[in-house]
């Protein structure tokens, strides 16, 4: 068993440092709720590439009203900024579930939709939302987490103003799950972030980010 261990890890070590195209985001889990009071700070620049598995819960009635909220800053402009969605397909339980997201910022347009959260003053914001329940999505499958996951819909577009920003992500038909926001394009692991995987990448491959009854 350890033997078993050991070689796992080298292999998440070797694929980290040599095959970058394997794994190309650095994994993060949702430990606690991102709200707008408290959300998700993207550290290092919106280039590099993570993938944060995440979860819009349900409260007691099995409704979801939950908004997950991120947020980073550009001060040298223009820059590219790349957002996407994933869902886990996980035997088709979340066939029906295709969450919205939405990049509030600065100098954005104003929104021709009613969104479940307020808008900070000044700003505006691009909402991208995927197919309804039960539409066809285009499926994947990532080997370095073993498992397929739907493709949701992305943002891929250079930013002119400097500012905070933030993304907001919601279920629109309200049934909540897990999904998986990925947030820039730039494949780069430092030291900490080769870390950060080590621990991470076995809790996704045993399944232990998903929310699932």
């Amino acid at each position: 068993m350890k033997k078993r261990i050991i070689l796992f890890f080298a292999i998440v070590c070797v694929s980290i440092l040599f095959l970058p195209n394997v794994l190309a985001h650095v994994p993060y889990l949702e430990h606690r709720d991102f709200s707008v009071e408290q959300p998700f700070r993207v550290r290092r620049s919106i280039t590099q590439s993570i993938a944060v598995y995440s979860w819009l819960k349900t409260n007691e009635l099995n409704i979801s009203e939950d908004v997950d909220v991120y947020s980073f800053t550009i001060k040298n402009k223009p820059l590219r900024v790349y957002l996407e969605v994933l869902v886990p397909v996980c035997n088709g339980y979340y066939a029906n579930f295709t969450p919205s997201f939405a990049l509030v910022g600065p100098g954005l347009p104003t929104p021709n939709q009613t969104l479940p959260f307020n808008l900070p003053q000044g700003y505006g914001a691009i909402v991208k939302q995927d197919v309804s329940p039960g539409g066809e999505r285009e499926q994947f499958y990532e080997p370095f987490g073993g498992k397929s996951y739907y493709q949701g819909p992305r943002f891929d577009e250079i930013v002119n103003i400097s500012g905070t920003y933030y993304v907001y992500y919601w279920d629109p038909y309200q049934k909540g799950g897990d999904y998986v926001a990925v947030l820039g394009y730039k494949e780069q692991f430092p030291p900490l972030d080769i870390l950060r995987a080590l621990i991470n990448t076995p809790l996704i491959r045993h399944d232990y980010e998903l929310h699932l009854p």
